[in-house]
C-alpha cells in the first residue's frame, strides 16, 4: 500500500479519547476501501473498543502502543519535554519517518503545534506554521488563518500565511488563482497597524490575488476566498463566533419552548431550522490545518465526536491527495525568485 493511503491517528487526544476516535475510524476505513489507518495510543483502551465494534481484526487498521498522553490543559513545552513517547508525539512521528501521510489529532493545541514544528520541521523560508480552517459564509465559504498558533507576527510572517492559505485553496477548492485579504479594522488603506499595512504592500508587489482589506463582518460573507490575520486576532474571532452560535441556540430554544405557540411554530419552522444547522454546524467544518510543516498535521476539535473526528479524517485525505505542503513550498520559491529579479 502506498503512503499516501495510510493515515497516523492520535486515538488519545481531545475530550472523549478512543470512544469516539475508534468508531470515526472505522466508519472512514468503511468509506474509504483504498486507505489504512494506524491507531496511536494506550492498546487496551483501543483494543476494547474496537472489541466493542466487533473490528479487532481489520486488516486496515494498525495499533502502535503509547504509554503516555499529552492532556489537554498540558503546557507544550512540557509535553515537548516530557512526554517523548505520547500518542500525540508518536503519531506525529509515523509521518516523519515516512510511515504515513498525515496525522489527525484531536489533543492540546499547543503541544501539537510545538511538537508537530519540532519533529517535522518548518518548509524552507517558512518562519511559523499557521492554524486554518474554514468558515461557511452567506456565497461559499473562506479558509481563514492563523487561528492562534502565533499571537504575534509580523508583516512577513502575515506575507507567508497568505502564501500558504492560498495554496491550501487552490489545492482543495481547485481555484487557480484565489483571492486573498487583510483582516483589518476598516477597509480605508490608512486603516490599520504598522504590521498589516507593511504586509499590505508586500503581497501588493507579489503576483499572489490580493484584493485590499476586509472587516469582521466579511469573515462570514464568502466573498474572498483566503482572509489572513495573526493568531490573537484570529482566535478571539473564531472564539467569539462560537460564543455567538451558541447564545442564538440557546435563546432560539427557549423561546420556542416558551408557549404552546411557540411550540406549534417551533413544528412548522422546523425543516428551516434543521437546514440552517446543518449549514452552520461545526461537525461539517472540523479539521483545521496545520500549514507550513513538513508534513500534513490536521487538528480537530477537542470535543470532536466521532462525526466530527472523521470530518478531520476527511480533510486529511484531501491534503494528501493534493500534495499541499508540496504546493506551499513551491510557490514560497517561486515568489522568492519574483522578488529578486525586482
Amino acid at each position: 500500500m502506498s503512503l499516501k493511503s495510510i493515515i497516523a491517528l492520535d486515538a488519545m487526544g481531545g475530550d472523549f479519547g478512543p470512544p469516539e476516535i475508534v468508531p470515526a475510524a472505522l466508519s472512514i476505513l468503511n468509506k474509504h476501501n483504498n486507505l489504512s489507518l494506524i491507531l496511536v495510543g494506550k492498546e487496551d483502551a483501543i483494543v476494547a473498543q474496537l472489541r466493542k465494534h466487533n473490528a479487532t481484526a481489520h486488516e486496515r487498521l494498525k495499533i502502535i502502543h503509547a504509554p503516555e498522553v499529552v492532556e489537554m490543559h498540558e503546557a507544550p513545552s512540557h509535553a515537548l519535554r516530557n512526554k517523548k513517547e505520547s500518542s500525540m508525539r508518536l503519531a506525529i512521528e509515523q509521518v516523519r519517518d515516512g510511515k504515513a501521510a498525515a496525522c489527525v489529532s484531536a489533543g492540546n493545541t499547543g503541544a501539537l503545534m510545538a511538537t508537530s514544528r519540532f519533529v517535522l520541521k518548518m518548509l524552507p523560508g517558512m518562519d511559523r506554521p499557521a492554524i486554518c480552517t474554514i468558515l461557511p459564509g452567506t456565497k461559499g465559504h473562506t479558509h481563514v488563518l492563523d487561528l492562534g498558533a502565533n499571537v504575534d507576527s509580523s508583516s512577513e510572517q502575515l506575507f507567508q500565511f497568505a502564501i500558504m492559505g492560498a495554496q491550501l485553496t487552490s489545492a482543495v477548492e481547485n481555484k487557480e488563482n484565489p483571492t486573498i485579504a487583510l483582516l483589518n479594522v476598516g477597509e480605508e488603506d490608512i486603516k490599520g497597524n504598522d504590521r498589516v499595512k507593511q504586509a499590505a504592500n508586500l503581497l501588493e508587489e507579489s503576483h499572489l490575488n490580493y484584493v485590499g482589506y476586509v472587516e469582521g463582518t466579511d469573515l462570514y460573507t464568502g466573498e474572498v476566498d483566503v482572509i489572513v490575520c495573526d493568531g490573537f486576532v484570529g482566535n478571539i474571532a473564531i472564539k467569539a463566533s462560537e460564543g455567538l452560535a451558541e447564545f442564538l441556540r440557546h435563546h432560539a430554544t427557549k423561546q420556542f419552548k416558551s408557549s404552546i405557540y411557540s411550540k406549534i411554530a417551533a413544528l412548522v419552522a422546523m425543516p428551516v431550522l434543521k437546514a440552517l444547522k446543518q449549514k452552520i454546524d461545526p461537525k461539517n467544518y472540523n479539521g483545521a490545518s496545520l500549514l507550513g510543516l513538513r508534513g500534513i498535521v490536521i487538528k480537530s476539535h477537542g470535543s470532536a465526536d466521532r462525526v466530527s473526528f472523521a470530518t478531520a479524517i476527511e480533510e486529511a485525505i484531501i491534503e494528501v491527495e493534493k500534495n499541499v505542503p508540496e504546493r506551499i513550498n513551491a510557490k514560497l520559491e517561486q515568489l522568492l525568485i519574483d522578488r529578486q529579479s525586482l
